[in-house]
């Protein structure tokens, strides 16, 4: 499952004109602990090479394009968005470049360093505590009201602006596509705003229909019950940030769904562990359920006699992001999940 780089031909650094032409076209890694236990080929997009460290770089970009395309934006005006922080600082990346001025809205159990980062970049940050979506206290609710009250400002609206999955389409599974020289037998990724899902999703189907997409769901959403049988029911919890979802937002309308897995926290803090302490990649626990999910559909083509299956997923951000959360060995404690072992040194 491994493979040997050529040190005698050294690759010529991209160079590029604009800070904004380095969101896209990220690695795509070969993922050697994951391979080995789906029985095939797991690789990895890595979405944290973004100059955001997220794989939310693309929707920002695209949102911000689109919005200018129809005119809603004009110069020196303010993007308002609610999020869970990801696509909030590749917001305030792509705004910075274009001269515009971002307010973010985020729930206040977020990370501290999304928080920061927000703050380093100038963006406005509001925090709002936690709510349901139900609740007009939401942050999605508020950063929504927020806009409309602002003279100038726009509502990126994240969840249901399919500039969003547009970014996917258009970027992630082509790139994909040609990094695997056209032969991928499966994709799968969690879902928030289900952008990334539907979009390289709809993508890649539409190189090869074939091609099996499936959602990778946390405990505490409930994207797995509705598309295993129709019903939009949760069950249980999960401590991740930015991926989980009540509703059918616009970007997961029609999303090609062929089958569905649940991850359990603890299974994705697995695979965070041993790429880190095999591997060398420091993950979010996003990226860590999404490879569990990666395994099970390697599994699972296997199974149905695809022995040299090919399955990708995203890796989304960049572990440095939860260094107070997930690698904090008290806040692991509190939460009742496992210790690295590195960490209780």
């Amino acid at each position: 499952m491994t493979e040997t780089l050529d040190l005698a031909q050294p690759q010529t650094p991209i160079v590029q004109r604009s800070a904004l032409d380095l969101i896209g076209n990220t690695p795509l890694v070969l993922l050697r602990g994951p391979s080995d236990a789906a029985g095939c080929e797991i690789w990895g997009k890595c979405e944290f090479a973004n100059p955001g460290a997220s794989v939310k770089d693309r929707a920002a970009l695209w949102i911000v394009r689109d919005a200018e395309a129809r005119g809603a934006l004009e110069p020196g005006g303010t993007i308002v968005e609610g999020t869970a922080g990801n696509t909030g600082i590749g917001l305030a990346l792509v705004a910075n470049a274009l001269g515009y001025k971002t307010v973010i809205v985020m729930p206040e159990t977020q990370s501290r360093e999304k928080m920061d980062t927000l703050r380093a970049l100038g963006a406005e940050l509001v925090t709002v505590p936690a709510a349901p979506f139900s609740n007009p206290g939401h942050f999605v609710h508020t950063s929504r009201r927020m806009a409309e009250e602002m003279p100038g400002a726009i509502w990126a609206d994240q969840f249901d602006n399919i500039a969003n999955r547009r970014a996917h389409i258009e970027s992630t599974a082509p790139e994909i596509w040609r990094q695997l020289e056209g032969r991928i037998d499966g994709f799968t990724c969690a879902a928030g705003t289900g952008g990334t899902l539907a979009g390289t999703g709809m993508g890649l189907k539409a190189f090869d229909e074939n091609i099996t997409v499936a959602l990778t769901d946390p405990h505490g959403a409930a994207l797995y019950n509705y598309f295993a049988c129709g019903e939009l029911r949760a069950e249980g919890s999960s401590v991740a940030e930015g991926i989980g979802q009540g509703r059918i937002t616009a970007n997961l309308d029609g999303a090609p769904v062929d089958t569905q897995y649940r991850i359990a926290d603890e299974e994705g803090l697995e695979w965070v562990r041993r790429l880190m302490a095999e591997e060398g990649l420091c993950l979010g626990l996003s990226s860590g359920i999404n490879v569990a999910g990666a395994v099970a559909l390697g599994r699972e083509l296997v199974a149905r006699g695809k022995r040299d299956a090919r399955v990708a997923t995203i890796l989304c951000d960049t572990g440095f992001r939860y260094l107070s959360t997930l690698y904090n060995p008290e806040w692991l404690k509190a939460k009742g999940l496992p210790v690295f072992p590195w960490l209780q040194r």
